[in-house]
């Protein structure tokens, strides 16, 4: 709220001496500055934050796309907003000032005694500028809902955590793994662990799973002097807001942050290294309510409160990119780490397609929205302090290189494998379904390349995930029905009753009148206790529904939809190629064998994704899929063949003995010696009968007569699909009982 005069380049040149340059200005300058300027700035009625930064250029002044050489006053009546303004390379080092209201010449010259100064002059001769900017706080910003599956029983940043205290639940999200050289510690904020011997959980397939617990050692507010040696700030205080639980279980972690992959060594950033060239610098995060989220570093130390004159600030307040409205985090992201977003190139001596390399910056504890005075949505900014000093502070190393040798959205690499050869593998008499799935391999799944380097996608419903994993990466949160239909324990034999001593294989060969869901579930309903609905698996129907689905269809001349049910079919029928979801030994048999699911199928393969590619490929060499089924109730059958013929190769209790054997690091290059040549013959069954499948249902709908060659050359749009999958409608899930 400055009545100011301005050049392209900055207000007022007149007030400078000739040799005077503004650019040479440095960090520390505007620290002093500001400092020297605390008492009349926070007591201005208008003011409701300041910053540290360089001049916000609007989109319409002249000087907005060049640096000008020509001067031309302030139009004071147009406010300068963080929507209609940027950064450019010639922006000056200013103290940006956020105000409430803006006001125009005549109300400038009305309350003079409210404006906020133009320079702030220091004793020594410096003149550093400020920089108005019209950012009314948003009191109560609205959020969208957001809704995130994340995998079981592999831990790492990125992951929610939860703490329960005063009646209530807390949730947040886990930094990183850090430790002092004798113990392991989860990092997040100060305020989500809690006090000292708060227990810390996170959710697993819907249910709390201790984590471990918080410890003593913490950082809340730190005088900015402290942090920053050299630099005044005497009525500054820096929130850091950081606080460790130890780890329970070790074996169950990685250092690896979810959705971001694995970590490089963290920037540092101290009164040496730090300047105002950090500004603009492109970020990104994963939260975990938000998920991906991307921003720039926008200002330096930002005041946000002001108590006994003493300031609050922000090391860091990061901001949409340009060209963005906003950083759409919400509550439950405190502790999230922010990375640069420029990822550093392996070693020259790292194993071949190791995943790059992410710096970690800072740690996000808050937030802050501002009111657009101009229309539109809000403006979503983040407050976020250094790792580099939180790491100091509470005298800890960052862990990089624990358990970090999976794909940075776990669990994926043999769901898209599968799903991806079967597009190869369907036969030459059906040359239209060929070139269909050819086209729509990157729509179905990842190409090879992509999964040996880990880059597969994340669970998200505003774009597109390959078809093949949006039962786990998109359904699983919005469809509750859809748990059960990623199982079935073939092996659990019912203690008594009409099924006494039997299992849902056996009954299948024996009693061919027991193939139905409701057959399945009253042999739940033998079981003691009887399971819940979640808990009854009913993997072969669920294939059996998609078949018909496909077919029906095709009849229907839809082929978009066939594509999407297709597509995410593959899912279903690579779980049942997994021994481990065919079997009551999915968690082991106790406690301490709960992870066995996940560092077989998940850790394993992540692995050795670019070994198990290869020898899958060379496995399946040119072999086609023969045969064909001729309904629904024939899919549920080759489903449960299917399964039949992973647990005789490779059996589960094979697999748990195996896991038992092992411990540590070394524990996923046992299972894949011990195991590895196996798994990779059941994934090739997988792919093969998947493919079998979709032909058959191609027949059946007879899709060679119905399509043209054109129709079936062209990839259907991926906005259309997500369209699709998003439809409750398509593909519907239900429990067993319902089916």
């Amino acid at each position: 709220m400055s009545k100011q005069k301005r050049t392209a380049r900055h207000p007022d040149a007149a007030r400078f001496q000739r040799d005077f340059d503004p650019h040479k200005l440095t960090l520390a300058d505007l620290i002093a500055a500001r400092d020297a300027y605390h008492t009349h700035i926070a007591n201005l009625p208008n003011v409701v934050g300041t910053a540290l930064g360089r001049y916000r250029i609007r989109a319409r002044d002249p000087d907005y796309k060049r640096d000008s050489s020509s001067w031309t006053r302030f139009n004071a009546a147009r406010p300068r907003t963080l929507g209609n303004s940027a950064v450019q390379p010639w922006s000056w080092p200013s103290v940006l000032v956020f105000v409430s209201e803006w006001a125009t010449r005549k109300q400038q010259r009305a309350r003079l005694d409210e404006m906020v100064p133009p320079w702030l002059h220091l004793p020594d001769g410096r003149r550093i500028p400020t920089c108005v900017v019209h950012a009314p706080r948003q009191t109560h910003p609205q959020y969208s809902p957001v809704q995130l599956a994340f995998p079981s029983g592999l831990y790492g940043g990125g992951y929610p955590i939860i703490t329960a205290e005063q009646g209530t639940q807390r949730m947040g999200t886990l930094t990183c793994l850090v430790t002092d050289g004798h113990d392991v510690y989860g990092l997040t904020n100060r305020h989500v662990v809690g006090s000292v011997g708060t227990t810390i959980y996170t959710i697993e397939r819907g249910e709390l799973r201790r984590l471990g617990v918080s410890v003593e050692t913490s950082a809340r507010k730190v005088p900015l002097d402290t942090l920053y040696p050299g630099w005044t700030g005497q009525r500054t205080s820096v929130n850091v807001d950081a606080g460790l639980f130890r780890i329970d279980d070790l074996a169950l972690w990685t250092s690896q942050i979810y959705g971001i992959g694995r970590l490089g060594e963290p920037i540092d950033l101290n009164i040496d290294t730090l300047s105002l060239d950090i500004i603009g610098c492109p970020v990104k995060a994963f939260g975990a309510v938000s998920g991906p989220l991307r921003g720039s570093i926008e200002g330096l130390f930002y005041r946000y409160a002001t108590i006994g004159g003493l300031d609050c600030v922000a090391d860091l307040l990061i901001g949409p990119r340009l060209g963005e409205t906003l950083i759409d985090t919400h509550p439950g992201d405190s502790g999230t780490a922010w990375v640069y977003d420029e990822p550093v190139a392996a070693p020259i001596d790292a194993p071949q397609r190791r995943a790059p390399e992410c710096r970690p910056i800072a740690v996000q504890w808050g937030g802050q929205s501002f009111v657009a005075p101009e229309g539109g949505p809000d403006s979503r900014f983040v407050l976020a302090t250094m790792l580099s000093n939180v790491c100091r502070l509470l005298d800890v190393d960052l862990i990089r290189d624990w358990s970090s040798e999976h794909s940075q959205y776990w669990g994926k690499v043999g769901h898209y494998k599968i799903a991806y050869s079967a597009c190869f593998l369907t036969r030459n008499a059906y040359p239209k379904l060929r070139s269909l799935l050819k086209a729509n391999a990157l729509n179905i799944a990842v190409a090879d390349e992509k999964i040996e380097k880990g880059e597969l996608p994340t669970a998200s419903r505003t774009k597109f995930v390959a078809l093949a994993d949006v039962p786990d990466l998109v359904w699983r949160s919005t469809r509750g029905k859809d748990k059960a239909n990623h199982f079935a324990d073939m092996d659990e034999a019912a203690p008594s009753g009409q099924f006494a001593g039997e299992t849902l294989l056996s009954l299948w060969t024996k009693q061919p009148a027991t193939r139905t869901p409701a057959s399945w579930n009253d042999f739940y309903e033998s079981l003691s206790p009887k399971p819940a609905l979640q808990h009854r698996g009913a993997l072969p129907f669920r294939v059996a529904e998609m078949f018909d689905e496909m077919v029906k269809h095709l009849q229907a001349q839809e082929l978009d939809k066939f594509v999407c049910v297709a597509g995410t079919m593959a899912h279903y029928v690579g779980d049942a190629c997994q021994p481990l979801h065919v079997s009551k030994l999915h968690h082991g048999e106790d406690e301490s064998e709960s992870s066995v699911h996940e560092v077989y199928e998940t850790r394993m393969l992540d692995r050795f994704a670019a070994e198990f590619v290869d020898r899958l490929n060379t496995q399946l060499g040119s072999t086609k899929a023969k045969g064909k089924v001729s309904s629904g109730a024939d899919a549920a059958d080759l489903t449960v063949q299917l399964m039949r013929q992973t647990m005789k190769k490779l059996p589960p209790e094979r697999v748990l003995e195996v896991f038992r054997q092992s411990s540590g690091q070394s524990q996923t290059a046992a299972l894949w010696t011990e195991l590895g040549d196996d798994t990779v013959a059941v994934t090739a069954q997988g792919a093969l009968t998947l493919a079998k499948l979709w032909q058959s249902a191609w027949a059946l709908g007879k899709g060679e007569s119905t399509f043209s060659k054109t129709e079936c050359q062209k990839a259907i749009d991926k906005n259309r699909l997500r369209a699709l999958y998003n439809t409750k409608a398509l593909a519907e899930s239900n429990w067993l009982k319902d089916m």
